[in-house]
């Protein structure tokens, strides 16, 4: 695969719509200012920053990723000459506008949960490997993990439970392995209260209820007062989780929320970029 820098020279020397259009304005010095129509946090400036320089433009960044910017606020000031400063506009809004969003919500999430609860924000898997870093740098710019653990652990998903056949299977066969086991419980091999309770006996370091169903999470909640669960053991949640929805997760008691939907598709953060008279 190509590196980014080779991408966006092969596509700035292709397009000839600037050239054909421009003509000799082609060269004319221009400036351009990119601001925020709403509040939110800024997320995006580093992969912005190397999309400026590949094409040459020299740009002042008023906002580093996990600022905050206010309605109207300026995030960066941006220099070159005509073609440079119109192809960028159709590069820019979206790798700011896009991440800033996905940051906005990470930053609401976090602020909702009070540092009551850990949240996290997984989900890279749903996303095309070729924005994963991106949507990675916007949730951390939001204040929010990407992990549920800090590596190194392993993360057992139903699809291993399958393949083992089993919880207890699951973790015999990596019991040998002393990173903290994270597995996911749904009810596929018996009743999930009694997933959770082969879980717990069999050296799960974090259960995660991966089904989206309250009812599913209450069950296991139960499971861990029953079997008197050490402190270390730890419960996770995640399906369909709003933001709206992270206070009744605390009453609950569960440890971790893994908020995917409500963070990562959040709509972008409305910009504008206008040609201005150099300063």
């Amino acid at each position: 695969m190509k590196a980014l820098e080779d991408c966006l020279a092969e596509w700035a020397l292709q397009d000839p719509f600037y050239k054909r259009v421009l003509g000799r304005l082609r060269e004319k010095p221009l400036a351009a200012s990119l601001r925020s129509r709403e509040e939110g946090c800024a997320a995006g400036i580093p992969l912005a920053k190397r999309v400026a320089q590949t094409l040459g433009v020299e740009g002042s960044w008023k906002k580093q990723s996990g600022d905050w910017i206010q309605r109207e606020g300026e995030i960066a000031f941006f220099r070159g000459n005509a073609e440079q400063i119109l192809k960028f506009e159709n590069l820019i809004i979206g790798l700011i506008g896009k991440s800033s969003g996905i940051a906005t919500a990470a930053w609401r999430a976090k602020k909702a949960a009070e540092g009551r609860i850990r949240l996290i924000c997984g989900g890279g898997k749903k996303h095309p490997f070729l924005v994963k870093d991106m949507a990675r740098e916007a949730v951390a710019a939001g204040g929010l993990e990407s992990r549920i653990l800090e590596p190194p652990f392993l993360y057992l998903d139903k699809n291993f439970v399958r393949v083992f056949g089993g919880i207890r299977q699951t973790l015999e066969a990596v019991a040998s392995h002393s990173a903290p086991k994270v597995i996911q419980v749904k009810g596929e091999f018996g009743p999930i209260a009694e997933e959770a309770r082969e879980a717990i006996r069999h050296g799960a370091r974090v259960i995660m209820v991966d089904t989206g169903c309250c009812e599913d999470l209450d069950e296991v909640l139960r499971v861990m007062r029953e079997e008197k669960a050490s402190p270390r053991v730890r419960t996770a949640f995640a399906g369909g989780i709003k933001i709206d929805d992270i206070p009744l997760f605390i009453q609950k008691g569960v440890d971790i929320l893994d908020i995917g939907a409500a963070i990562l598709d959040a709509p972008w953060l409305e910009l504008s970029y206008d040609v201005v008279v150099d300063r």
